[in-house]
């Protein structure tokens, strides 16, 4: 079994990093048809999918081992970790009481589509301060076209089971929201929906950029669970064509700039959005997102059974950099190959993107997604480009204007005031600075329109959460 007992660190190994860790593997409940990690299972035949406890130990050990800075995330994904039971998760922390250094700070977070969150679990996340990342992409009408059960009927019913579960105990969430084909146009709806009606807090945009070839598109298009009677994908990020269920590359742009407007009139310092906590950031030099940042390779993704992919992204046999079992995990993620990995996310720029009045801040995307063409008809050009592009362009006047205001020692939050005076001079009936073509007042002002959406019903939750007086 790998240790570090008698062995240092590599000279080269990072102070930290963000570990995935998929305890069931791919195995999921539920059957969301753009979920191509459901795919996974291909890559270990007639297995059964789930941690042992020689591995989870291990891991916890080799995980609190690798880390010089003071704080480590223990990061469960799936699949679906909530297969496994409480009960594993009760060993987890007991095994991390059992390794962390004195004043080595341990943080949980957890992402689950919440089918399964009850009093017990939800007590758990409580009693052990998790961040749950909670899957949700918008009302009803949206979430259901592709969160779907085996049965394939929607899910949204029985997640909002678990959300109000989540609320009863005070668990800290945050929602984990795909931008599809489905909400790609509704951007401030579903923001709207988590804001107004879900009380969320923090919510992460995470695009569905699903790639295929001529040979495999009409399958893909299908989906990526089993089904008989038809050939089963391996997903890989390989292929220039993408399925009916991607969002588009430049209204992923325009999604996230319809909910920036809604959010830097009203939210700012009490809603936090991945995307926009991130660019703001960067203003400052700092980029703590692997996506957004120069190099990348800090990310890395642990299967059931103790192997070690370069990112979860990237969980495919070209990408695997070996096994726990065998190699202590600090080694594999120092690794040349890791290394290289990280480092053609900025080696591997076309021209445009190395000429880019916005490089600073988005880098090239990620590497999953550079499968375009750029302008100059160059390979690697990100997908969502023309989208980033957009959003970086036209976020920069806000964000300057909080960067200047954080240099002041003043909150960021004071430009929803220098907003609505700026909103005030160009008057109700201006276009819109959403780029809708609609006037202001009709649009993200006072005359906004209702969604068209279902809604939640807020009293049966008050109810089911003993909030009624």
């Amino acid at each position: 079994m790998a240790s570090l007992t008698n062995d240092p660190l590599p000279t080269n190994a990072p102070p930290s990093f963000h570990l995935l860790a998929k305890p069931s593997g791919s195995t999921c409940n539920i059957d969301c048809t753009y979920c191509f990690f459901l795919s996974k299972d291909a890559l270990y035949p007639n297995e059964k999918h789930r941690m042992s406890d020689a591995t989870l130990e291990t891991y916890i050990r080799q995980l609190l081992e690798s880390h010089r800075a003071p704080s480590v995330t223990v990061a469960w994904q799936g699949g679906e970790p909530t297969l496994m039971k409480v009960e594993f998760f009760r060993r987890s922390i007991d095994l991390v009481e059992k390794y962390r250094r004195p004043g080595q700070k341990v943080e949980h977070t957890f992402q689950t589509n919440g089918i399964l969150l009850d009093d017990e679990w939800c007590a758990f996340f409580k009693q052990h301060n998790f961040l749950v990342g909670l899957s949700v992409d918008g009302p009803r009408e949206l979430h259901d076209t592709y969160r779907l059960d085996r049965s394939k009927q929607g899910t949204f019913d029985k997640v909002m089971h678990g959300w109000r579960q989540l609320r009863k105990h005070d668990v800290d969430f945050n929602i984990l929201c795909t931008v599809n084909a489905a909400n790609e146009k509704h951007g401030r709806e579903v923001y709207r929906f988590f804001r107004d009606e879900m009380n969320a807090k923090w919510v992460q945009f995470i695009p569905i950029v699903e790639r295929a070839d001529a040979d495999t598109i009409d399958i893909a298009n299908l989906g990526w669970s089993e089904q008989p009677g038809r050939k089963r994908l391996l997903y890989t990020q390989s292929g220039n064509l993408v399925t009916k269920r991607s969002v588009g590359g430049e209204q992923y742009g325009r999604f996230l700039v319809d909910v920036f407007e809604e959010w830097v009139r009203h939210d700012v310092g009490e809603v936090y959005v991945q995307m926009f906590d991130v660019t703001l950031e960067a203003y400052f030099g700092r980029h703590v997102l692997c996506i957004h940042a120069p190099t990348c390779g800090l990310g890395p993704a642990l299967e059931y059974n103790g192997d070690v992919y370069s990112c979860d992204h990237f969980v495919e046999p070209r990408y695997k950099l070996g096994n726990i079992h065998e190699n202590h995990l600090v080694q594999l993620v120092a690794s040349a190959e890791q290394r290289k990995f990280g480092n053609d996310k900025r080696d591997s720029l076309t021209a445009q993107c190395q000429g880019c009045e916005v490089r600073q801040l988005c880098n090239g995307g990620c590497p999953k997604d550079r499968f375009a063409l750029s302008r100059d008809g160059e390979a690697g050009q990100n997908y969502l480009c023309a989208g980033l592009e957009l959003f970086f362009k036209h976020t920069r006047p806000a964000m300057q204007t909080m960067a200047r205001l954080l240099q002041q020692n003043r909150p960021p939050s004071d430009v929803m005031a220098l907003t609505a005076a700026e909103d005030a001079k160009g008057g109700p009936y201006a276009p819109c600075p959403c780029l809708s073509g609609k006037k202001f007042r009709f649009c993200h002002g006072d005359h906004a329109p209702q969604s068209p959406f279902s809604r939640l019903d807020l009293s049966s939750d008050r109810a089911e959460q003993g909030l009624c007086q």
